[in-house]
């Protein structure tokens, strides 16, 4: 008996779908557009057709063309477009008219000013000229520790127009932070910012600045940019400093130099939770082409649309944010807090204001729109046709509540992907139906499988998320890594040819992608897996729940123990009841084998700097791993709070072994030590802090990357 397929949440408008990109791009390839799936299925077994028919579709203009579309078939190793010659900011910078505007420059007070066409290539070729001026050619370094601010994507296209290699981090960064990924790149010059907005606050950044170039010796100079008007430092820099204003206003000549297809573009980091963060470099074609497939094809843009996606500068997101200029639509930058008290839905304020056609944001800022009774249907919505979300799996809740305030006509399109490739896996497209927590389709050109235990692909089934064919936007390597045995042990080690992500998903029959969380901190009770994010997911439903963590801990006896932690809202208390509320949500919303041993109230629950949750790390310390085995407390948005675990991991133990309690106990504050402890602000990746929550951080309503998945 064939089991009935569930009913779609939402489904494309036919005209709306008949007149999208990929629409027109699978008439062109001669496919019908009524069926996303045949399409996909093109994609993954015509590698070669596939991209070589979105090379044509977005007019790629090469300085030499290709030889071959594929030329080798091997992962890692793939070599793509052999022979072409290109650069990436040319693309970026031929779709905007001299009047046309580029980019919308927000900020939590509200404000914006627009960046036409003409002044970001007018900008860019100064800076350009500027960075060649101090000795920058191609394959040079250039960092920037910058805001999410105009500046940052115009340093990025002048670097890139010389051939030389970019990187970019966010100022909430501590500058031993930043300097752990940049000091591995021994950069040139950098660009680094005065200071940034967050939260109604002015953080004046300049002493850090000046940290950090103390701690890159091969700089030959510092641009330093004017953001938020504070005064220069008197203090001697170690490198020749230049103004932004200098930089940036020269009359000069844009000219991108052609580099090869496999030319690097940029670098971008893990997170670091252990050692110092990977840098993972992906080249000029390899992002040119992904990235016109996921924004031009995927979400549908180009111009005439807008898009404001919450991120940092150190998120995958921003690299996504910045590519918007190669399909010819708008994008926004934004530089503050994604809610204020006084204005909790500023960005859906600015969406309006601005007319944003793409909302991009995660699940936890939607979750937390709910919990906490924000309704942006107060404004004018109705230029947007898709919210985009990423971050972490999104429960099927959220939907209903996207529909109720922003209508049945928007698209709920989540997304799955990572840093790695800087792009999606699986998500949403103008053709294919949402089904309430499932992504609604694998990505065009993502060969996407489930593997099972043994190594088969599986539907129907929880599997490990792998790629089985190579995309253009797989690494090119790992730096610092001459021989690539850290690449292919990261990513190949567990099936041969085959890039194994670190995800638990299943691929359904109807087509669609569901994301249980990490393959790594998967629940494994009586030999039933279950992913962290289908807790995490009914748990933080309950009003009372501000966010959980979960934690599936082997111990040496062959016992397994599995604690729930939970941050409490304002006014809540963990009595007998809640516990069993939580209890049941658990049996009834994710499996009744799953219930936790213990439910646990913490002051809050640590993540990478970058907003991922510390399931793994935080697995070892409750074991009994030190911390300097386990994490970097740098990359830690609250590392006070390791110790936290430490101390239930000690209890937990010293009870099963009949000794009595440590003399420090759970409740007491953790203390943090100045070299562990970074900067006092903000987190850096888009969490969400509303100031009428609780003293300690609730849960983030924003994500990041992870150096696998984000």
């Amino acid at each position: 008996m064939t089991t009935p397929q569930p009913t779609p949440f939402w489904t494309p408008d036919p005209e709306s779908a008949a007149n999208s990109r990929m629409a027109d791009f699978a008439r062109r390839a001669g496919l019908d557009p009524a069926d996303h799936l045949a399409l996909h299925r093109w994609s993954v077994t015509d590698l070669e057709g596939f991209w070589g028919a979105v090379w044509d579709y977005f007019d790629i203009d090469a300085d030499s063309p290709y030889d071959r579309v594929l030329a080798e078939e091997t992962m890692p190793g793939a070599r793509w477009f052999t022979g072409a010659t290109l650069n990436y900011a040319h693309h970026a910078l031929r779709r905007p008219g001299d009047d046309d505007v580029a980019i919308v420059a927000l900020d939590e007070t509200g404000s914006g000013h627009e960046v036409t066409g003409g002044r970001l290539r007018a900008q860019v070729a100064s800076v350009a000229a500027t960075l060649r001026d101090l000795g920058v050619g191609q394959g040079d370094r250039v960092v920037g520790y910058l805001p999410n601010t105009p500046h940052a994507i115009v340093a990025f296209l002048a670097a890139a127009s010389l051939g030389a290699v970019w990187s970019v981090c966010g100022q909430d960064y501590a500058p031993r932070a930043a300097a752990d990924r940049f000091a591995q790149l021994e950069p040139t010059v950098l660009i680094a910012a005065d200071g940034y907005l967050f939260n109604g606050t002015t953080h004046d950044r300049r002493e850090a600045a000046l940290q950090l170039a103390r701690t890159l010796p091969t700089l030959k100079a510092t641009v330093l940019v004017d953001h938020v008007g504070l005064p220069g430092l008197s203090a001697d820099y170690p490198s020749l400093i230049v103004s932004w204003e200098d930089a940036a206003t020269r009359t000069e000549q844009l000219a991108c130099a052609p580099v090869p297809f496999d030319h690097p573009l940029w670098v971008v980091f893990s997170s670091g939770t252990t050692g110092l963060p990977k840098g993972i470099v992906h080249g000029h074609g390899g992002v040119l082409l992904e990235h016109l497939k996921t924004l031009g094809l995927q979400s549908d843009l180009g111009p005439g649309d807008r898009l404001l996606w919450y991120t940092t500068t150190h998120w995958m997101m921003w690299n996504l944010v910045a590519s918007t200029l190669l399909t010819g639509a708008t994008t926004c930058t934004y530089d503050g807090s994604p809610a204020l008290l006084t204005r909790p839905d500023i960005l859906w304020e600015l969406a309006a204001r601005h007319r944003v056609t793409l909302f991009g944001t995660s699940p936890q800022y939607l979750l937390g729109m709910a919990k906490f009774g924000i309704d942006p249907s107060v404004h004018d919505l109705s230029a947007i046709r898709a919210v985009g979300c990423t971050g972490s799996a999104l429960p099927a809740s959220a939907h209903p509540w996207v529909r109720d305030h922003l209508g049945d006509r928007v698209q709920l399109a989540s997304v799955s992907g990572g840093t790695d490739v800087v792009s999606g896996f699986a998500g949403g497209a103008p053709l294919a139906p949402v089904w309430a927590g499932e992504l609604s389709t694998p990505c065009l050109g993502v060969a996407l499988a489930a593997y099972d235990e043994e190594g088969y692909p599986v539907v129907d089934q929880v599997g490990e998320l792998v790629v089985t064919r190579p995309m253009p936007s797989m690494p090119l390597y790992f730096w610092n890594d001459p021989d690539g045995t850290r690449y292919r042990e990261a990513y190949f080690s567990a099936y041969p040819g085959v890039w194994r992500h670190g995800d638990w998903i299943t691929l359904t029959s109807h087509g669609s992608v569901i994301v249980h969380g990490r393959s790594d901190s998967t629940l494994n009770r009586n030999g039933v897996r279950l992913g962290s994010a289908d807790i995490h997911d009914v748990v933080e439903q309950l009003p009372e729940i501000t966010e959980a963590l979960v934690i599936g801990a082997e111990e040496p006896d062959g016992g397994y123990w599995m604690p729930l932690f939970v941050v409490l809202a304002a006014g809540a208390e963990l009595d007998d009841a809640l516990r069993e509320r939580v209890r049941e949500a658990i049996r009834t919303g994710a499996s009744p084998r799953h219930v936790p041993d213990e439910i646990i109230e913490v002051p809050a629950v640590p993540h990478t700097r970058t907003g991922k949750k510390l399931e793994v790390p935080l697995k070892r310390l409750l074991q009994g791993a030190p911390i300097e085995l386990v994490v970097n407390p740098a990359v830690v948005d609250e590392p006070g709070l390791l110790d936290h675990f430490v101390r239930l991991g000690d209890e937990r133990r010293a009870r099963r072994l009949g000794r009595p309690r440590p003399e420090s106990t759970p409740d007491s504050t953790p203390d943090r030590t100045p070299d562990s402890t970074p900067d006092p602000t903000p987190d850096s990746a888009p969490d969400f802090t509303l100031d009428s929550a609780p003293p300690t951080r609730t849960a983030p309503l924003g994500s990041a990357e992870r150096p696998t998945t984000h």
